[in-house]
């Protein structure tokens, strides 16, 4: 997907004073935020914060560790890890609105000198070869439909021996989903692969997958229990158009078995050159 043709969701103009709007409504002052009162609306992917958690817990992480993450969104994944880690992280995204909100949202919480934000293409990263030691890439490829480079990119990117940690959805038992959904406004601007074509396109990259787990069923009920919460002003609602009928189209496909979700890390054992 290009930057002029990203979807209606990535690129409203609005995001920036939609947000700043929800946390005045929650009793948040603008200037005196924690990091913590930005976890409920910054996560843009299924299960939000708990998602993000469970996948760093699967890498190795440390205050020297130099961390990417790719396709950043609004910032929460770059943010939570340069927190709980105090590692340096560089994040990409193709929406130079959300590029520009995920810097003001690091100023506010005085992340910004931990955290470097580039409007970038995942496919043609804008770093060196063997930068990081861990990418992170959380529901972009389903954006992306050319996953090869994707995954080359991710390789070029790493050191040797570093990891690339992935939480995503793919397609499931081959009927189609309902749109809107939060990454996709039409079926047009999706890219589903199924779980085994996207391992093997991992794996052609020259990664080794060392964690891949399918907890779809999880991750449904986890949905369902977010539906059900009572009204709050934080979430991704407050920034993204029609996020109720988003979460419920996703959260009835992966109920039934439509999407699917994975859950992976990769490991780059030899030299990080394609």
């Amino acid at each position: 997907m290009s930057e002029s043709t990203l979807s209606s969701q990535y690129v409203t103009g609005t995001s920036r004073a939609d947000i700043e709007r929800a946390l005045v409504a929650a009793g948040k002052e603008v200037h005196a935020l924690q990091v913590a009162d930005l976890a409920m609306l910054e996560d843009y992917h299924t299960g939000g914060r708990i998602a993000t958690m469970q996948l760093a817990d699967l890498v190795d992480l440390t205050p020297a560790s130099s961390v990417l993450d790719a396709g950043t969104g609004i910032g929460g994944t770059a943010r939570y890890l340069a927190d709980r880690f105090g590692c340096a992280v560089a994040a990409v995204d193709l929406s130079d609105e959300y590029c520009e909100t995920a810097r003001w949202l690091n100023r506010l919480v005085g992340l910004d000198d931990r955290i470097t934000v580039r409007q970038g293409d995942v496919t043609a990263l804008p770093f060196d070869d063997a930068s990081f030691d861990v990418v992170f890439s959380q529901h972009v490829q389903m954006n992306v439909a050319n996953k090869d480079e994707l995954y080359r990119e991710a390789r070029r990117v790493l050191k040797v021996g570093g990891d690339l940690a992935l939480w995503d959805i793919t397609a499931g038992d081959g009927r189609k989903p309902d749109y809107p959904l939060p990454w996709a406004d039409v079926p047009d601007h999706t890219h589903l692969s199924t779980p085994a074509v996207l391992r093997a396109g991992i794996e052609a990259a020259g990664f080794t997958i060392d964690h891949w787990v399918d907890p779809t069923a999880e991750v449904a009920t986890m949905m369902q229990a977010i539906q059900a919460l009572p009204p709050n002003p934080l979430g991704l609602h407050a920034f993204v158009p029609d996020f109720h009928k988003r979460l419920r189209n996703l959260t009835t496909a992966l109920s039934d078995g439509r999407l699917q979700a994975i859950r992976a890390t990769a490991s780059l054992p030899g030299g990080g050159q394609a």
